[in-house]
């Protein structure tokens, strides 16, 4: 079964009262034409409006915009496995995380069941954070880093209520923990549903259409990378000249690596597998695209701590640079040894 055509699913995650039913309830009741999925862990929590339930059975309730929502009673495999079996297919499934949950369980669920696997594809980690609070759960609590880290975009919700140089430094934080996140600045989580849904995360071709300057990031700590938001706050990236502190987290970190010569499959893959096995307790996420030595297709593989999947995507385009990028985060890396192994790997 082609990548293509299996659902995508979106785990999302975020600190208590951060915004995430708020985004919940957009995707369960907007007019945006889409069918989702949304599996929460309590429909307390999310607070379902009475008005758009047009059916519900047993733990499910579908709503009048197409959508469904169901909670996690039991194993999340076994629910995926009968929305999956459900009439017509969604065009994506959402699950989010309690508060305090570390994504990673979740994500992994997309690698571990064959079942789920053949049907289903992780398509992005969304954490949703408050601009407010973020700074001092950063100091406080592991799982609001670990969520920061884990992600693939990040809504950054609630900037009405900070100051812009309380902004620039949240933003600085964050960055410090994972500079490679697509960030959005959201006031009451308003943002586009296909700034979060069916992004293709690991296509990392959307990062680098929309920040060429990605690759950059491993090689130049100072420079910070910015959605423009096109038209509103032009100025919001120059304040960041004036002395505004660069956070490095002492705990987190990002590499990417990145070559422009090929690699070599016998060689890459092996180490690829062994570095996971060994570091993978460290290594939260890991992901890449892959050009390897005379192979017209582009690889790309993502992984969460020691489980990765990996796939030919498409073909490489005659005006592409033929290039490999591999981005790892995690806690106290091994960053020379990694750098080192990648360089064997490169066809000389």
């Amino acid at each position: 079964m082609s990548d293509a055509s299996k659902t995508p699913v979106t785990v999302l995650t975020g600190y208590l009262g951060a915004g995430k039913t708020t985004l919940l309830n957009r995707i369960l009741s907007e007019d945006h034409g889409k069918k989702y999925a949304v599996i929460v862990n309590e429909f307390g929590e999310i607070g379902i409006d009475n008005d758009l339930i047009v059916g519900a059975d047993e733990e499910v309730f579908e709503m009048n915009n197409g959508c469904i929502c169901c909670t996690v009673r039991g194993d999340l495999v076994r629910i995926i496995s009968g929305l999956m079996r459900r009439k017509g297919k969604f065009d994506a499934i959402i699950v989010e995380t309690t508060g305090l949950a570390d994504p990673a369980p979740v994500a992994q669920t997309f690698f571990v069941d064959e079942d789920v696997q053949k049907n289903a594809r992780l398509d992005a980690v969304v954490t949703v954070a408050d601009a407010k609070w973020l700074s001092d759960r950063l100091k406080d609590a592991p799982e609001a880093k670990n969520q920061i880290a884990f992600a693939d975009v990040i809504v950054l919700n609630k900037t009405d209520l900070v100051t812009k140089p309380e902004l620039a430094e949240v933003e600085a934080r964050i960055r410090a923990i994972n500079p490679y996140a697509r960030l959005h600045r959201t006031e009451r989580c308003q943002i586009a549903i296909s700034d979060v849904l069916e992004r293709g995360a690991f296509d990392l071709d959307r990062i680098l259409e929309i920040e060429p300057e990605f690759l950059n990031a491993g090689d130049d700590h100072d420079h910070h990378h910015h959605d423009h938001d096109h038209g509103h706050d032009h100025d919001h990236h120059h304040h960041h000249d004036h002395g505004l502190k660069h956070y490095h987290d002492e705990e987190m970190q990002s590499l990417s690596l990145r070559s422009d010569k090929p690699l070599d499959p016998s060689k890459f893959m092996p180490w690829l597998q062994n570095l996971v096995q060994t570091e993978g307790g460290r290594i939260l996420r890991s992901k890449g695209i892959l050009a390897f030595q005379d192979d017209d297709d582009r690889y790309v593989f993502q992984g969460v701590h020691m489980m990765l999947e990996g796939d030919h995507q498409r073909k490489w385009k005659p005006d592409e640079a033929r290039q490999s990028r591999v981005v790892f985060i995690g806690r106290e890396l091994p960053e020379a040894a990694i750098r080192e192994g990648f360089e064997r790997c490169i066809v000389t």
